[in-house]
């Protein structure tokens, strides 16, 4: 589940983590590391198991309201579509998911009020609406709101988005790309599959987890050799006007590149150039370009660098 993407931009958050707290403990911020990536996993299981807990909160209100003194008509009948979605009924049973929230202790027990805030977000919305005047009632129906639901009304939402980033400071930059995978996990459910639907495992293979510590090791290891390159070619900048996170991802990108013999210069570059402009300065990405490529062609030159 948890792509190259994200375990670039965790290593170059952790990297410049290191840098701007002194500590030097190598093991400590790998242990960081390791910490970040698996609550990417952790809010992977929370957005699967918000559709758990806004079914069981309405499932509470209409309970009350059927057990208040004097129920009107429409209380003691109320539309139970919502309750009885085969899709919800399946995640609430599903095996991976209920080991896994034990295990990590995970819950929404204390946040009723963002539950009640997605809930009404929900049952307010057009894609409700048609849920409930569609005359097809099956499981792939079910399934298909609980899609739409999280494609139209919870990914990119900002006040979810804003929520998100409070519960947990490491969900700051994952909740894009786990809403995603979120998505993806959504379609692959088959109602034959029961309880014991797989879910996304932490990492494809092992391959994506060997690349996660390996190219955060090399990038502090090697960090003062990487850093040394780096400066022959600012000469004609002037090095105290350069973010420091330019730095760090310059560093890391020489860290990928000369580590992964698999992995294409371009697909390195362009991924790092990218991430430049989203966490520096407008400029940076033009800049970091301009400096690695020179770095790469002199790697070259002394045939330190035999890829494209």
């Amino acid at each position: 589940m948890i792509n190259r993407i994200l375990i670039r931009i965790k290593v170059l958050q952790i990297v410049y983590s290191y840098y701007q707290n002194g500590n030097n403990d190598l093991k400590v911020a790998e242990n960081e590391l390791l910490f970040s990536l698996r609550k990417s996993y952790d809010l992977y299981h929370y957005f699967l198991l918000l559709i758990v807990d806004v079914t069981n909160l309405q499932r509470r209100i209409l309970d009350a309201r059927k057990n208040k003194y004097m129920p009107t008509e429409a209380e003691l009948n109320p539309n139970t579509r919502l309750i009885d979605n085969r899709f919800a009924a399946q995640i609430a049973e599903n095996e991976a998911l209920r080991k896994y929230v034990a295990e990590q202790g995970l819950s929404w027990d204390n946040d009723e009020d963002f539950i009640k805030m997605v809930l009404d977000l929900i049952l307010s919305s057009e894609q409700y609406g048609e849920y409930l005047n569609n005359e097809n009632d099956s499981y792939e129906t079910d399934k298909e709101f609980w899609r739409i639901v999280f494609k139209k009304l919870i990914c990119g939402n900002e006040a979810i988005d804003d929520y998100l980033q409070d519960k947990s400071i490491y969900w700051n930059d994952d909740i894009s790309i786990v809403e995603t995978f979120t998505l993806k996990t959504i379609k692959q459910f088959e109602e034959a599959a029961g309880s014991k639907q797989k879910l996304l495992p932490m990492f494809k293979d092992l391959e994506d987890q060997s690349f996660a510590i390996k190219l955060f090791r090399q990038s502090l290891m090697k960090g003062s050799e990487f850093r040394e390159r780096i400066n022959k070619h600012m000469k004609n900048w002037e090095t105290e006007r350069i973010a420091n996170m330019d730095l760090i991802i310059m560093q890391v990108a020489l860290a990928e590149i000369m580590t992964f013999p698999t992995i294409p210069i371009n697909v390195t570059l362009n991924e790092y150039i990218d991430t430049a402009k989203y966490y520096s300065t407008p400029k940076s990405g033009t800049f970091i370009n301009g400096i690695l490529d020179s770095v790469v062609n002199e790697l070259k030159k002394e045939k330190l660098l035999l890829k494209d």
